[in-house]
């Protein structure tokens, strides 16, 4: 839904809320009194206190509470908890058995986040264009138009569902990372189940991705500059420069491909990224250090993962990079509707690994937990279906948790989707009479994001409640502050 309040000429416009994305917030658009724009924000304007309240729990409860931020992506919180907590106690190395549990586990869940989002969220988009009547866009017009393609939809996210109930005992929230290890392995009818399915998953997969690049290549100019913006990027890399959704070194390169730094472990994570807060949204701007605050703004997710990897270890998946990477013609590929490109070859990726891992051996050990000297503090990543997610936790002695920070993915793309949408603004809204139509395509920009509010409302430092009183000009009247 969207409104607009007027006076004397100055407008605000005010989308509330942004839909088809996880959680709740709004775009505020400052126009000018000739219509051009002045000011864009996108504001988050929920709350979840959960590294708050997660204090003073046993450290063994924590991967089960912090995976209830969401329900989308319940799996990469449990085990970025899990894998944090693995160095509390003193895990170094898991077993083979449960390193690939968890990692099968992850890839179903990469799965099923990305088709949800591509085919559920943003397919309505580029199926029907960025100006259909607002009826038309959405799961239910594919459906109608596109059965095929809803085909895909349902099929292709039901499967990464099943992958995530048969590694972690339930499509959502699952149950079996504990610190140190899992608590059940793979059987071999849910193996053999999986086994049946797996090729044809892939297959869809790849339809979809060719479907895509038909949608680029038909309109190229529009994607090269629909939000565009250039960028620094961060994701994880393993140490022979492969893509990993796991694990492996943290790797930031800049907008001309150049490294920053490469091969972070996760405790050196806060002496590079630092976190900087602002009075109008509940969601953190991180930077990196290294860079400055005005510079040093980042983006992570598909469109990183890829442009910060040297390859991918997956023979469907590397094919369609290489076709990727060439958009950038040497330097990184800056286009924000890339990320679903992107997001799509990543499926491919994480489906392919299913399938190798469906054929190993391992996943049916016995051995499945491991420990070792007891630290106080543990730090560990993964890369979530929406990019880089750290968690940070302190025990003490009793075994309760001291302190926690989690940096979550759409927290890194903060400042990077704000300025897409100013990018938008600008190009498609200023000057010109303001119709539902165009306000979708500040919509747009924020969907290839694929953001999840939910998991990345957090707060530094005091929370007083703040209220002002502006003029149509945006002159402060008054304000008034509660602690």
């Amino acid at each position: 839904m969207s409104t607009s309040v007027e006076g004397r000429g100055a407008r605000t416009i005010v989308i509330d809320p942004v839909t088809r994305i996880e959680g709740h917030g709004k775009v505020t658009i400052c126009l000018n009194e000739d219509g051009t724009i002045a000011r864009t924000r996108f504001h988050i304007v929920e709350f979840r206190g959960f590294e708050r309240f997660i204090l003073g729990k046993p450290y063994r409860q924590v991967p089960l509470i912090v995976e209830r931020l969401c329900g989308i992506c319940p799996v990469s919180h449990h085990l970025c908890a899990a894998k944090a907590l693995d160095v509390t106690v003193g895990a170094d190395r898991l077993t083979a058995t449960a390193e690939k549990v968890r990692r099968l586990m992850h890839y179903g869940q990469i799965v099923q986040s990305h088709a949800l989002h591509y085919f559920y969220l943003a397919s309505p988009d580029l199926l029907f264009g960025f100006d259909a009547p607002v009826a038309k866009r959405s799961i239910v017009g594919i459906i109608a138009e596109y059965p095929e393609i809803a085909k895909w939809a349902i099929q292709i996210r039901k499967y990464g569902q099943e992958v995530i109930k048969a590694t972690g005992g339930k499509k959502v929230h699952p149950t079996s990372a504990v610190p140190g290890g899992v608590t059940q392995n793979l059987s071999v009818e849910r193996r053999d189940a999986l086994r049946k399915d797996i090729d044809q998953i892939i297959a869809w997969s790849a339809e979809a991705l060719a479907l895509y690049t038909r949608f680029f290549r038909a309109d190229a100019q529009r994607h090269a500059e629909f939000g565009t913006v250039a960028s620094n990027y961060v994701s994880l890399v393993r140490s022979d420069g492969a893509m990993d959704l796991y694990d492996g070194g943290l790797r930031a390169i800049d907008a001309d491909g150049r490294k920053i730094f490469d091969g972070l472990t996760p405790i050196e994570y806060t002496a590079h990224v630092a976190e900087e807060v602002r009075p109008w949204t509940y969601l953190k701007f991180p930077y990196l250090r290294a860079v400055g605050r005005e510079r040093g703004w980042y983006r992570v997710g598909p469109l990183a993962q890829i442009n910060c990897c040297d390859f991918i270890d997956t023979p469907i998946a590397e094919r369609a990079r290489q076709e990727f990477v060439g958009q950038g013609h040497g330097r990184p590929v800056h286009l924000t509707l890339a990320y679903h490109w992107a997001r799509l070859i990543n499926m491919i990726h994480a489906a392919e690994k299913i399938k190798d891992l469906l054929y190993d051996d391992a996943l049916q050990g016995t051995d499945l937990v491991t420990s070792g000297t007891r630290r106080a503090e543990g730090a560990a990543w993964v890369e979530a279906p929406r990019g880089t997610l750290y968690h940070h936790y302190r025990v003490d002695d009793r075994g309760q948790v001291a302190s926690a920070n989690l940096i979550v993915a759409t927290t890194n793309n903060n400042e990077a989707m704000n300025r897409s949408v100013a990018r938008v603004a600008q190009d498609y809204l200023s000057g010109r009479e303001i119709t539902d139509a165009l306000l979708n395509h500040i919509e747009v920009a924020i969907r290839a994001y694929d953001p999840c509010l939910s998991c990345a409302t957090h707060a530094l430092g005091q929370m007083p409640l703040i209220v002002t009183l502006q003029a149509p000009d945006g002159a402060e009247l008054a304000r008034r502050t509660r602690a």
